[in-house]
């Protein structure tokens, strides 16, 4: 027994060793590289991402409250493991010795923030430790210095309350995103606000409570609590723009993963394909020798233990090595320390690279063990049929195990089952082509390249569709990443607008403005802002309910008081997707309001400002960009329709970080106009912006390298199996000169059909993955047609080149 073992070691060892089966190790190797790499960065990014959309709502999740929570809700959020701040809003006047101000008042306790960052500085110099605010502090934003005229340890009021000014509140994690609801933040402690007085019955509060902690306490401390209406938790999912780019991201990713993974299994199918196939006659002789079913079965079954642990050794040594690469581009945005990605990569790779091997090994070395001793005699495709269960069984654990991992992921299978249609579709299209092609050539070369492509229209039919469904994988993975930071880059452009200026009187606005073209900053178009509300239409009125909580339900537009404004030109940024432009007692209406409202070319809608009815016929529905931070509105009108009410005006500007003096002294001179900076808020989302841009681009990368190896591999291979038609040319007399024109037309002609199929069909799916699976502006890449029918002619051709002579000189190898 022990000699028998020895011999089936040695034999094992002897094939591993054996140059046919080190693509087949290389292959594995490879999906244990890529999955670890990939699923290993992109766990990091992930953590960074969560980690960033958390810092920016101060927790990991917050409640937003109508009412304080009483002292026993408080106890079961800490019962239920989560650590709890409290947090206190509300908008009151605050009084110097010389000055007053209407402010907007966060009151906190010690904890706060319980993620992110709250700077405090004092004498231009940030305060460090861990310092919080404490009870009897009152920290003051920049502007509200100038607008009270105090300083550090001056006394400012509060109510019936006198607090002394400790600092500058420098930042803060939570960012405010609407540059029409801003007043001049203050920040003081939270057991103060009963000594001031200024919250009372009826007073317009909102309270905010931020727990942190892991999941399963966080989803114990919900659950102790009923929300009441109108009340909701927030997550960095649901915090309105980065919950967007998150969402979108962790898309990005796991298709990525997903199709990385498709790739590299492609790649290993293919290669044990070849491998099982120039191992039969060696499997035939075993046989012949007398070796049986079952030592064969053993010996294999040796071999490739031994291959599956060298290749996950190596595997997941590259895959450690390639992800600290990948990290290199990204040192500069990712934070630090980094965050653990944990074990599981160590065991997804290994795990994923045996669930893909299974059927991509499985099925062709059950043909293998069937390789009969003397086929002549016996009939291989018999016992072929009986291992049918056998292949499906094989090919069924990797498919369930993926729909036990992504049951509820709409994309990813919409996307897989594309895939599967687009690659018949696009063998079918191919074909048709060269039919087409071949009956119009007449140079002997390409004429009998294409008798070859279209003599086996089944194979040929599987090389097309392969070739171009890898064009088109690497294609997506691209341009995907490319619209992705193409959309974000539109939400926040270089020259956005971060400061805006609000309430300026009409008396005041001709000279605010001068100002700001005297100091050369790039600004807005004024705009006109009447407060109103939209209160009928088509002559009826909305009816909002009575009930308080029933309210809370309807639209906001009904709710609240809106901002309108004139123009006698659209906006830059906004664009009309029906009707015209607001002509004479015409209105313009953004699009979701529309929408949500019924609202349609035609209507004649009623508003209210300060009390007074009037009416305007919808004439345009346009398409606004709210992220963008440039002023926006819901309703814009011609001129003759608001010239007669009340309006101050707004206008927006960009300042750099040295022109705070000018906001300053523009803050002096103008004291009744509000001025809002954005400028850390914007810094903090470019910044957000650039990681996420970089992470792409890694994992796209690393994506499109797989591809390429997928296409090498498929190459490689289909030349390789013409060697023996090859060397029949050359026994037939046929030069070398034509053999190699015959290669040249015959790859060079696949490679452009295929090139021009993927880009159908990457336009096709990109329309589908834009519009339904990330919810973004569908657009053609008029640039992928000329890009990528030249990169498969020339990514062909230096594969043809390096393996010509080998193919036709075979004894030079």
């Amino acid at each position: 027994m022990a000699s028998k073992n020895g011999l089936l070691n040695r034999w094992a060892w002897r094939e591993l060793l054996h140059g046919q089966i080190w693509p087949v190790a290389v292959a594995l190797a490879l999906i244990i590289t890529c999955v670890f790499a990939l699923s290993a960065l992109a766990d990091r990014i992930e953590n960074v991402l969560t980690q960033q959309g958390r810092n920016l709502i101060a927790a990991d999740t917050v409640l937003r409250a109508r009412q304080p929570l009483n002292t026993e809700q408080i106890e079961a959020f800490k019962q239920a493991g989560a650590t709890v701040s409290a947090q206190t809003r509300f908008g009151t006047m605050a009084f110097s010795e010389q000055k007053m101000q209407l402010v907007s008042v966060k009151a906190v306790d010690s904890l706060y923030p319980l993620r992110g960052d709250l700077v405090l500085e004092q004498n231009g110099q940030a305060i460090g430790g861990d310092r919080r605010i404490q009870p009897g502090e009152l920290w003051l934003s920049e502007r509200v210095f100038s607008l009270l005229s105090v300083k550090p340890g001056d006394s400012v009021s509060i109510g019936n309350l006198d607090l002394n000014v400790s600092g500058t509140l420098a930042a803060e994690p939570e960012l405010s995103f609407n540059p029409f609801s801003q007043m001049p933040a203050v920040m003081m402690h939270r057991d103060d606000v009963p000594a001031a007085g200024v919250v009372r019955e009826g007073s317009r509060v909102r309270y905010r409570y931020f727990l942190t902690g892991d999941e399963p306490s966080l989803s114990a401390a919900k659950a102790s609590y009923t929300l009441q209406d109108g009340e909701r938790w927030v997550d960095e999912n649901t915090s309105d723009r980065t919950g967007d780019m998150l969402d979108r991201s962790r898309q990005y990713l796991s298709l990525t993963v997903v199709l990385v993974i498709v790739m590299a299994a492609a790649t290993l199918t293919l290669t044990c394909q070849h491998y099982a196939k120039s191992r039969a006659d060696l499997v035939a002789m075993l046989k012949s020798l007398g070796a049986s079913q079952q030592w064969v079965r053993r010996w294999l079954a040796r071999q490739l233990t031994l291959l599956f642990v060298l290749a996950t050794a190596v595997g997941l040594a590259a895959g450690y090595t390639l992800e600290v690469l990948l990290r290199l581009p990204l040192t500069d945005v990712l934070p630090s320390p980094l965050p653990s990605y944990g074990w599981v990569p160590w065991v997804l790779a290994p795990g994923v690279a045996l669930l893909v091997a299974l059927p991509a090994l499985g099925v062709p070395l059950l043909k293998l063990l069937d390789a009969p001793a003397l086929a002549a005699v016996q009939s291989q495709a018999a016992r072929g049929r009986r291992r049918r269960g056998t292949a499906a069984v094989l090919i069924a654990i990797p498919v369930g195990a993926l729909a036990l991992w992504a049951f509820d992921n709409t994309l990813l299978w919409t996307v897989l089952g594309a895939m599967a249609v687009m690659i018949v579709l696009l063998a079918l299209a191919g074909l048709g082509l060269l039919r087409l092609v071949k009956s119009r050539v007449r140079a002997p070369s390409v004429k009998l390249a294409l008798s070859r492509i279209t003599r086996n229209k089944l194979a040929s039919s599987v090389q097309l569709g392969a070739l171009a469904i890898s064009f088109m994988l690497l294609a997506i993975i691209w341009l995907l990443r490319t619209d992705l930071l193409a959309d974000w880059g539109r939400m926040l452009p270089p020259d956005a607008p971060n400061v805006f200026a609000v309430n300026i009187a009409p008396s005041e606005q001709q000279d605010y403005v001068g100002e700001l073209d005297d100091a050369s900053l790039m600004r807005s178009d004024a705009y006109p802002i009447v407060r109103g509300r939209l209160v009928g239409k088509n002559g009826e009125r909305y009816q909002l309910p009575t009930d308080e909580a029933e309210r809370d339900e309807a639209d906001e537009a009904l709710r609240r008081e809106l901002n309108f404004t004139w123009r006698e030109t659209l906006p830059s940024h906004n664009e009309v997707i029906a009707g015209d432009w607001p002509t004479e007692n015409g209105v313009s209406v953004e699009a979701d309001i529309a929408e949500r409202l019924e609202i349609e070319i035609g209507d004649s809608l009623t508003f209210s400002v300060t009390g007074q009815d009037f009416t305007a016929t919808v004439n345009s529905i346009r398409e606004v960009e709210w992220r963008n931070m440039r002023p926006n509105f819901y309703f814009i009108f011609d001129r003759e329709t608001l010239a007669d009410k009340p309006a101050n005006w707004l206008v927006s500007f960009r300042l750099d970080e040295s022109q705070t003096p000018l906001l300053n002294r523009l803050a002096r001179e103008y004291p009744t106009v509000t001025l809002l900076d954005l400028r850390t808020m914007s810094s903090r989302i470019q910044s957000i912006l650039r990681q996420i841009g970089l992470s792409l681009s890694v994992l796209a990368g690393l994506a499109v390298i797989s591809g390429l190896l997928l296409l090498l591999t498929l190459l490689r291979i289909s030349l390789s199996e013409r060697q023996q038609e090859i060397n029949l040319y050359r026994t037939l007399g046929a030069s070398r000169t034509r053999i190699q024109r015959t290669l040249w037309s015959e790859y060079g002609v696949m490679a452009l059909v295929s090139g021009l199929m993927a880009v159908l069909g990457a336009e096709a799916a990109m329309v589908g993955l834009l519009k339904w699976g990330f919810e973004m502006e569908v657009r053609l890449h008029p640039e992928l047609w000329a890009v990528l029918p030249v990169l498969a002619v020339a990514l062909v051709f230096v594969t043809v080149a390096s393996m010509l002579r080998k193919l036709i000189d075979p004894q030079r190898r």
